[in-house]
């Protein structure tokens, strides 16, 4: 026998004190914590500040009867299981007390053992049907805990995903600047030497020359040759780092500065442009023309974009580590296709340029062991966020 059922506590609710007495001197004897009530009333107020583990109810009671007393204990004490006493044997009250959520019922007059019995069977039965109870709820505790490690897994290995997807996107693009660096050092060299043989020619053709048109053809000529000289120093700057200055650059006032610079730009394309600077970050040591190229390359993209009018959207801040800069724009977006294009060396969509500034863009952010992400909704313009540390942003 289970001997931890000995120290349950058991209420008595009766309106006969000799049962009262008897009942609890029978079940304190045996080890029961009592309780009695000589009323239904009493009774569920007993309940409610003692919480027993069992109620034996008188089934004719004088206001409350047992019967409505019992609904009661089930309805608002479910934990509190009842017996019934009552001295009318029928099975239709029987089966009444047992429908409403009666344990067990005893009729009067009853046989002490019997009476032990009974409790010790409820008690029993209450015991186990709680345990597993608390088993079911601790079932469902776990199988929530299970669904929210599995979503929270499958969170993690999607963003890992995602992040070994623009590591491999970047490798991809370090590896195309690499090769398009060696590359491009041979081709400009090849190129710069006829066209310094090209230049000295004219030069020496126009020393002799008096025809006021062919002068103008001759400085067309030095201007297309100025042109393909500009192009091919585009194409180095995206791959390959010219000479540099280190100093410290206020990454806020670069931005302003750039801003202003563009300002024809911005108010002939009719863009507004809206500034975040949640926090200014400290000073970074950088080479200001090249900050200066990041910005004008992304503004200048961004402001193309809107040729209607539009936002120019420029967000600012900081943490421990790194600033964070995001620029949108409320033009066109750019297709999806795409996305993982633009920052190849001359890929473009645009009717004029080399396809070279995105490519320059992604060459200095990486020089400062910074990143970039691209996104966009169709039709509600692009994202740019740039990522810069704090800490060992020197490139040497």
């Amino acid at each position: 026998m289970d001997n931890s059922l000995e120290k349950s506590t058991i209420l008595i609710v009766d309106d006969e004190k000799i049962n009262l007495d008897l009942i609890s001197i029978l079940l304190s004897n045996r080890g029961f914590g009592t309780l009695i009530a000589s009323s239904a009333e009493e009774g569920l107020a007993l309940i409610e500040r003692e919480k027993p583990e069992l109620a034996i109810i008188d089934y004719m009671m004088p206001g409350m009867d047992g019967f409505v007393a019992l609904k009661e204990v089930r309805r608002r004490f479910p934990d509190t299981y009842v017996i019934m006493f009552t001295g009318k044997g029928s099975e239709e009250i029987a089966v009444e007390l047992m429908k409403a959520g009666a344990s067990d019922y005893i009729l009067k007059p009853f046989v002490n053992k019997d009476l032990l019995d009974r409790v010790r069977k409820v008690l029993t039965i209450r015991k186990v049907e709680l345990e597993n109870r608390d088993l079911l709820q601790e079932r469902e505790n776990l199988l929530r805990e299970i669904a929210l490690w599995n979503r929270e897994l499958d969170r993690r290995v999607k963003e890992k995903s995602e992040e070994l997807k623009r590591a491999q996107a970047e490798i991809i693009q370090s590896e195309k600047l690499s090769s398009l660096a060696f590359f491009s050092a041979g081709m400009a060299h090849e190129i710069r030497n006829p066209l310094n043989s090209i230049s000295l020619f004219v030069q020496l053709i126009e020393s002799g020359l008096e025809d006021p048109e062919k002068i103008e053809y001759s400085e067309k000529i030095f201007k297309e040759i100025a042109r393909i000289d500009r192009i091919l120093r585009n194409l180095l700057d995206s791959v390959k780092r010219p000479r540099f200055e280190l100093k410290e650059v206020r990454i806020d006032q670069v931005i302003n500065n750039t801003l202003d610079f563009l300002k024809s730009l911005i108010e002939m394309h009719k863009v507004e442009v809206k500034r975040d600077f949640r926090r200014i970050p400290p000073a970074i040591q950088a080479d200001p023309l090249e900050v200066e190229q990041l910005f004008s390359n992304l503004f200048v993209n961004a402001i193309d974009e809107m040729h209607n009018g539009g936002t120019l959207k420029v967000f600012l801040d900081h943490d421990n580590k790194n600033i964070q800069i995001n620029i949108s724009d409320t033009g066109k977006g750019i297709p999806l296709e795409n996305l993982d294009k633009i920052f190849d060396p001359f890929f473009t969509t645009k009717k004029i340029g080399t396809g070279l500034g995105l490519s320059v863009v992604f060459r200095i952010i990486k020089t400062y062991n910074g990143n970039i992400k691209v996104s966009n909704e169709h039709g509600k313009g692009a994202l740019f966020c740039v990522s810069l540390p704090l800490s060992d942003s020197n490139p040497l």
